[in-house]
């Protein structure tokens, strides 16, 4: 600080201090040509400085003039230029202030729904039509997410393109939508993705264009008016068809009445750093309270079409409870969920989307998730598994093949893709203790696992016996009743 005023101070005063030695040079020149017998040599040098100091006074002054004269001219360019963006901030005011009205037309009047969806997709923006063709309130809306504002069904539906419109890519598709009154409305919508710092994508603008064809509307009104009606034909049809049975599903995923339960998958090896891990298991809830295992509901929900839906469910139900309860604890930091998934769900091409979007939406770690493939689904369709493998595993989840060696062993079908597990069919398990084949088979698959960097784990291990022979084997990890029984995951 003192440092800074002297040179501060020397500043002010270094004029001054050019011209005292100037008068001083003269002074002594001055006084040696009148009042001393100085030789002409020392009167030559004095007057020799004299002059060199009038030059570099003349030169400073000089140099302080330009040094003004360029300050002067920046100062003036500043004003310039403050002037003429004063006059542009002006005109943008005018412009603003004369594009309310059309601001507010497209807000309150024009039919067009319009909402702006942020990255964590919640909605930020929404005009009126917006709200009135949703029958909702802005408090329902601002700062939603789209799940709770769309609903669970459409929002899964539109996955895919919204992960492309936050990847900057303009969607446009159309879609038939439902009304709680019965009416079906046809909508053309457009994402149009909004680019913030950095070029990147901070969000994207929804358009809902209603292009119903006014026969479509009343069609659909006409049907549901004439319901009462046709109650007899319908209920005929769905005893001849299956159609109830589909519908009671399709209700039990949208109306969330499955419940998921956990089993335990302990590590066998002690000492390794291994953390147990947890396979999550579906039940269907009854009005009594008890719950349906998946063998009486699987096939029903296989047979009309709706495992996809279920799968999906389990997927966001569990990324759900993940991000409000992980990780309680450093050991359970590490814990994998494992899900099944069925063979509809490996052929939808637009699961990966979904996941990714589910993962990104509840900032779940996408290493939480283990999916498991049945093996028997590798043999029919190997091509689609790797895909299906191959995307997922790019979203940065796990892969396991279930029920491994159950048929014929398929080391030479997996060399194709990556899995981190395989877990031994619980049929191969059971035998172990009584007959030495099915031992040696284990024994077998535990070595070539090894071999390619797979780890194994042992399903419907029910005794003490067992886990024992597991561990002389090698086994990694096992699983079942002797471990641990299925409890609910909310516990």
């Amino acid at each position: 600080m003192k440092g800074r005023k002297l040179r501060r101070l020397f500043r002010v005063v270094q004029p001054y201090i050019s011209a005292v030695a100037v008068i001083v040079t003269a002074a002594v020149l001055v006084f040696a040509i009148y009042f001393t017998e100085l030789g002409p040599q020392w009167i030559t040098f004095l007057t020799g400085v004299l002059v060199a100091a009038i030059l570099a006074e003349a030169t400073r002054r000089s140099q302080a003039e330009w040094v003004i004269t360029r300050r002067t001219l920046q100062l003036s360019a500043m004003k310039t230029k403050l002037e003429r963006e004063t006059q542009l901030r002006k005109t943008a005011e005018n412009a603003l202030a004369a594009s309310k009205p059309r601001l507010h037309l497209i807000d309150e009047v024009l039919p067009i729904m319009v909402a702006f969806v942020d990255r964590e997709g919640r909605c930020q923006y929404h005009n009126k039509a917006f709200l009135d063709w949703l029958n909702l309130r802005p408090e329902q809306v601002n700062g939603r997410h789209m799940r709770d504002v769309l609903g669970a069904k459409v929002y899964q539906e539109t996955a895919a393109a919204v992960r492309q419109s936050l990847d900057g890519h303009t969607v446009r598709y159309e879609r038939t939508q439902k009304m709680p009154d019965g009416a079906v409305y046809r909508l053309a919508i457009e994402h149009h993705p909004q680019f913030g710092d950095g070029a990147k994508v901070s969000g994207f603008y929804m358009i809902f264009n209603d292009i119903t064809e006014p026969d479509d509307a009343r069609l659909s009104v006409s049907q549901d008016s004439s319901a009462d009606q046709n109650m007899f034909v319908d209920a005929y049809s769905e005893q001849v068809t299956g159609q109830h049975d589909a519908g009671m599903i399709r209700a039990a995923i949208e109306n969330g009445e499955f419940s998921l339960y956990c089993q335990l998958i302990t590590p066998l090896v002690a000492n390794t750093g291994e953390v147990g891990h947890y396979e999550i298991l579906v039940r269907l809830n009854e009005e009594e309270g008890s719950s349906l295992p998946p063998g009486t509901f699987f096939p029903l929900a296989e047979k009309y079409g709706l495992m996809t839906h279920l799968d999906r469910w389990v997927v966001q139900h569990v990324a759900e409870w993940l991000a409000q309860h992980m990780p309680r604890s450093a050991q359970q930091e590490n814990a994998m969920y494992f899900l099944n998934v069925s063979g509809a769900t490996i052929a939808d091409p637009g699961f990966p989307e979904f996941l990714n979007l589910t993962l990104l939406e509840y900032g779940v770690p996408a290493s939480a998730l283990c999916f498991e493939i049945p093996d028997s689904e590798l043999a029919m369709r190997t091509a689609d598994v790797a895909e299906f493998a191959r995307q997922v595993r790019q979203c940065g989840c796990r892969v396991a093949l279930s029920g491994f060696g159950r048929d014929k062993v398929l080391f030479d079908l997996i060399r194709g893709f990556q899995v981190e597990f395989l877990k031994i069919d619980g049929s191969i398990i059971l035998e172990i203790l009584r007959d030495s084949v099915k031992l040696a088979k284990v024994t077998a698959i535990n070595r070539v696992a090894k071999t390619i960097g797979v780890e194994t784990i042992a399903e419907l291990v029910e005794n003490d016996e067992t886990i024992a022979s597991l561990k002389n084997v090698g086994i990694d990890f096992a699983q079942g009743f002797g471990i641990s029984r299925p409890r609910p995951l909310a516990e």
